[in-house]
C-alpha cells in the first residue's frame, strides 16, 4: 500500500492540462472535456487559489482553419494560435461561468520570465488576480513567440508559474497515469512509480519518448518541470486527466499518479530566477578544485579556478558553470565581469586582477550569493 500523501494543506494549486485532454484534432476545443475539467477545478477551489496552465491553442486553431495537421512554419503556427486562443478561452469562460468562477487570460513568453522586472510584474499580476477571486488561465504566447523567446512547452511553463507564485502543489494532468519504469504501451512488466524523491540519473533514464502528432510535451519535459518545481519547494504530481475526481482525490491524499517530493532546502525566489528562468549567456569552465569549492563548500568562484570562457556576455548576465573535466553544467550564476575581461584574468590570483585589468571592482567571478548549484 502506497504511503498517504500530506496534501491537505494545499492552498495555492497550479494545474496543467495538455492538448490531448481539452482538444481533439477534428473539433479543436473539446466542449465536454473542458466542462468536466471546470467542474473538477470548481470542486476543489473552495478555500484554495487555483491557476490553470493550458495547452491547445494551436490545435484549436488548426481545426478552425481546416489546415488538416499541425503547421510547420512559425507564421502558420502563430496564425493558428491567434485563431485558436480566443476560441479556447471562450470555451473556458463558458464552462467556468457555470460554476460562478471568473477567469482571466495570461499569455507569457520566456522573455517575460528571464527579464527580472517583467518576471516580477507577471508575479504581481497573477497574485492580484488570485486575491480578487479570478482563476488565471495561462498559456505560452504562441502568437508572437519565436525560438529565441519560447519556453517551448507548457510542462516547464507550469513549473515556472508554480515557482513564480509560491504554489503549494503542481499537478500535471496528462494521458498517462504517472512515471513508469518502461513504456507501459510496449512493456507489460512496466511498473508505475508512486514517489520520486530526487531527479537522479537513474530516474532520467526511465524516460520513454511519447510524442503525439499534436503534442509538444513528453515525459522528458515533465521531469524537467519536476526538477524546477521541487527545487523551488513545490511538490509535483503527474496523473491521468481521465481519472474521475482526480484533483479531489489527490488533495485527499489518495496515491494517484507519481508524486515528486519537494526539496527541504528550497531555493529562494531570486535564486529560482537565476537557476531556471534565464537562459545562460555563456559558459565558464572550471577545474575540479573550483567545482568542489562551489558545490561542496559553498564558496564563491574565483579567477584562479577558471580555465575557460565561452560566449559573449557582460557583467550581470547569467552564465553556466561547467566542469572542464567532464563537460557537465553544475551551477549557474550572475557573473561580475565581461567575457573579454574574464579571458584576461583566467587562472589569476585575486591580487593579480588589478594588474591584468587596470581595475579591481570584484574579487569574485561569481559571488556565492549569486550562485545556484543545479
Amino acid at each position: 500500500m502506497a504511503a498517504r500523501r500530506q496534501l491537505g494543506r494545499v492552498r495555492r494549486l497550479v494545474v496543467k492540462v495538455g492538448s490531448g485532454l481539452v482538444t481533439s484534432a477534428a473539433t479543436g476545443a473539446d466542449v465536454d472535456r473542458i466542462e468536466t475539467l471546470a467542474a473538477e477545478i470548481a470542486a476543489v477551489r473552495e478555500g484554495r487559489q487555483v491557476v490553470l496552465v493550458t495547452s491547445g491553442a494551436i490545435v484549436t486553431g488548426v481545426a478552425r482553419l481546416g489546415l488538416g495537421g499541425r503547421p510547420r512554419s512559425i507564421p502558420e503556427k502563430q496564425a493558428a494560435a491567434a485563431v485558436g486562443q480566443s476560441a479556447l478561452m471562450w470555451q473556458y469562460d463558458v464552462a467556468f461561468k457555470r460554476h460562478g468562477l471568473p477567469i482571466g487570460q495570461v499569455l507569457l513568453t520566456a522573455q517575460d520570465l528571464s527579464d527580472r522586472p517583467r518576471y516580477l510584474n507577471a508575479r504581481n499580476t497573477l497574485t492580484t488576480m488570485l486575491r480578487l477571486g479570478v482563476l488565471p488561465v495561462v498559456n505560452e504566447n504562441d502568437t508572437v513567440a519565436v525560438e529565441e523567446i519560447k519556453v517551448g512547452d507548457n510542462d516547464n511553463l507550469s513549473a515556472h508559474v508554480a515557482a513564480l507564485i509560491d504554489a503549494d502543489l503542481l499537478v500535471l494532468l496528462t494521458d498517462v497515469d504517472g512515471l513508469y519504469t518502461a513504456n507501459p504501451a510496449e512493456d507489460p512488466t512496466a511498473r508505475k512509480l508512486d514517489r520520486v524523491d530526487a531527479i537522479t540519473d537513474e530516474i532520467r533514464q526511465l524516460v520513454w519518448g511519447r510524442r503525439g502528432a499534436l503534442s509538444v510535451g513528453g515525459m522528458a519535459t515533465k521531469l524537467e518541470a519536476a526538477q524546477k518545481a521541487t527545487a523551488s519547494g513545490v511538490p509535483m504530481v503527474i496523473a491521468s486527466g481521465s481519472e474521475k475526481r482526480v484533483l479531489a482525490r489527490l488533495l485527499a491524499g489518495e496515491p494517484i499518479g507519481t508524486y515528486f517530493a519537494p526539496k527541504a532546502d528550497k531555493l529562494a525566489a531570486r535564486k529560482r530566477w537565476i537557476a531556471f528562468a534565464v537562459p545562460p549567456a555563456g559558459r565558464l569552465l572550471v577545474d575540479g578544485g573550483a567545482r568542489r569549492a562551489l558545490a561542496d563548500e559553498g564558496k564563491s568562484l574565483l579567477p584562479s579556478g577558471l580555465v575557460g570562457v565561452e560566449g559573449q556576455f557582460v557583467a550581470g548576465d547569467v552564465v553556466a558553470v561547467v566542469d572542464a573535466g567532464d563537460g557537465h553544467e553544475f551551477a549557474r550564476g550572475l557573473v561580475n565581469f565581461d567575457a573579454a575581461d574574464l579571458g584576461r584574468i583566467r587562472g589569476a590570483k585575486t591580487r593579480e586582477i588589478e594588474g591584468r585589468l587596470g581595475y579591481r571592482s570584484f574579487d569574485e567571478v561569481i559571488h556565492r550569493d549569486n550562485l545556484v548549484i543545479v
